[in-house]
């Protein structure tokens, strides 16, 4: 019966053992004791060495990084992750770290993983701890993306085909047609870019904001560009283009918005001239003539004054996943059309 007692508490020792278990066992032993006490230094013993580990197993709530036993009783340090949908762990480093010391705890952390069966794993290393980089990058870690305020790497474990997702390939713009009763075009003239210097009318464009709507980001440059106020109508068309910003793609979302203010005030840092433009003077310049993406901007326009096209709206939706509100953009005219009871067949 002592050499089942001892064997048990061994075998525990190789394992993490949840500290209910380990209180039991104590109680057991304890017990055990008081009945046997022939042999009360033996069971002395054992009582010891499971107080023992009793007092390293809950100790481990103190410190903010996960612990596990390894090699006997010893208590080995994790690095504070979190498990993410798809079998992998999210690490989310915070605090101030020697790299020696993070990579011990990277090792032991990454030899746990792989026994639990985990795949990918994902390190946010702030700013701040830059110093830990080269480290990550020696035990195999690659570079994922980076933001201004952290940099993110990416480990896959098993032996298999890495399913880790890429970075963001797409960088997102949107271009604003807006056209006043007059039938007049708002169009600019850049100081930097491509057309810098060359004469060229276009219309206000720029980059969508992280998290910012398509049909906002439209309604935004315009303001910033001319100072004109206008209204989102819908999304005319859209391009897709490669290798236009280091290497990533581009989709570029024509937009139609309706004047609210007239009155231009230029923005100084980007923008050399803007004016209302007569459509025929648009459609009269060289590069409208020559450039397809020119050309369609003003036939859209156009066919959209005389109501002739439809293009798509933002329709507020709930995610699949979550509470989040996101928007679908679709034809609602033509959607409302073909399901009108009224429909002739």
């Amino acid at each position: 019966m002592t050499q089942s007692a001892i064997l048990l508490v061994m075998r525990m020792g190789g394992t993490t053992v949840k500290n209910q278990r380990l209180v039991e066992l104590a109680a057991f032993l304890h017990e055990f004791k008081s009945v046997l006490g022939s042999v009360s230094v033996l069971t002395s013993g054992i009582f010891g060495l499971v107080t023992s580990f009793l007092v390293g197993t809950m100790s481990i709530s103190v410190n903010s990084s996960d612990r596990v036993c390894e090699n006997g009783i010893q208590p080995v340090e994790l690095l504070p992750a979190t498990n993410d949908a798809h079998g992998g762990v999210i690490v989310d480093m915070k605090d101030a770290m020697e790299a020696q010391h993070f990579l011990t705890l990277l090792r032991a952390s990454i030899s746990q993983w792989r026994r639990k069966g985990k795949k990918g794993v994902w390190i946010k290393l702030p700013i701040e701890l830059v110093n830990l980089v080269e480290t990550t990058v020696k035990e195999g870690f690659r570079y994922h993306h980076a933001e201004p305020h952290y940099l993110m790497l990416v480990y896959w474990i098993p032996e298999t085909t890495n399913t880790l997702p890429a970075n963001a390939s797409h960088r997102v713009g949107v271009g604003a047609i807006v056209v006043n009763d007059k039938k007049e075009m708002l169009v600019v003239q850049e100081k930097c870019g491509r057309f810098q210097g060359k004469g060229v009318w276009k219309i206000p464009t720029g980059v969508v904001d992280e998290g910012e709507d398509i049909f906002k980001a439209a309604v935004r440059e315009v303001k910033e560009e001319t100072g004109i106020d206008a209204d989102f109508l819908e999304v005319l068309a859209f391009r897709q283009s490669h290798n236009t910003f280091f290497e990533k793609s581009d989709l570029f979302f024509v937009c139609m918005l309706h004047p609210r203010t007239f009155d231009i005030e230029k923005q100084e840092l980007e923008i050399e001239a803007a004016k209302w433009m007569p459509l025929e003077e648009y459609a009269a310049q060289p590069v409208t003539q020559a450039h397809a993406l020119f050309k369609y901007i003003l036939e859209l326009g156009s066919l959209k004054l005389d109501r002739d096209y439809a293009g798509f709206s933002p329709l507020r939706i709930t995610s699949v996943f979550d509470d989040e509100l996101s928007f679908l953009y679709l034809n609602r005219q033509q959607m409302q059309c073909l399901s009108s009871p009224d429909q002739s067949s």
